[in-house]
């Protein structure tokens, strides 16, 4: 069996063969990570672990930013390293450049519960030659390539945005934010767990009903 850090150790269901073990791909190649979107700016890789699963040793080396949409305990190994143990928390974020930093590991869910979360690539920069202000939201972090906001309740409803670079919006807590494009008139329902791509250029506000416990983290590609 394969020993983890304080002694922890895999189920049997959770070993594969000593080849898928010792597999490395770029991490839009890994199984358990599906690509969902990819266009100029992005790639949105969808990824779910079940308890007693592993992924494929894989390669990160593209800019990215990550959105954990469950509560679920897991552990990492690094190619070479050690087994690291993990609770994952509804919501955490984060930026990586991997500039002279390719990351090869491997994860796996050693709980009870599915492991759920969203890795964005970020293939490209919006090239607009105006450098523009933040959004008026709570900001989560604003690096090089984008910046991710977090809105809460139905304090956002009908503040519209336009003109701004190509958007990421995903809803981890709440049952639904309905997304209204003014241009085109129309209106799309981005459910928990959820995603939805905004096209740079766009007009559009989000709603929420009222008294709603709502997290939507909105990524903004620079």
């Amino acid at each position: 069996m394969l020993k983890m850090k304080n002694i922890l150790v895999f189920p049997a269901a959770m070993l594969l063969s000593l080849s898928m073990l010792t597999a490395q791909v770029q991490v839009s190649k890994e199984p358990r990570h599906k690509k969902v979107l990819e266009n100029k700016y992005i790639r949105l890789l969808d990824v779910w672990l079940q308890p007693g699963d592993t992924s494929l040793f894989h390669i990160h080396s593209t800019p990215s930013v990550f959105l954990i949409f469950t509560s679920a305990t897991t552990v990492s190994q690094v190619k070479g390293g050690q087994w690291e143990k993990s609770e994952s928390v509804p919501g955490t974020s984060w930026y990586r450049s991997f500039f002279q930093d390719t990351l090869i590991h491997r994860v796996g869910n050693c709980g009870t519960t599915p492991f759920h979360v969203n890795d964005v690539e970020i293939l490209s920069s919006w090239n607009k030659k105006d450098s523009l202000a933040p959004l008026p939201f709570f900001i989560l972090y604003n690096t090089e390539k984008a910046i991710a906001y977090k809105l809460m309740d139905f304090s956002f409803n009908g503040q519209i945005i336009s003109d701004r670079g190509p958007m990421i919006a995903e809803l981890v807590e709440g049952d639904e934010i309905i997304f209204h494009d003014t241009k085109n008139k129309k209106s799309t329902s981005i459910k928990n767990g959820k995603y939805l791509y905004i096209e740079p250029g766009s007009s559009f506000y989000f709603s929420a009903k009222k008294n709603e416990k709502i997290n939507l983290v909105l990524f903004e590609i620079k």
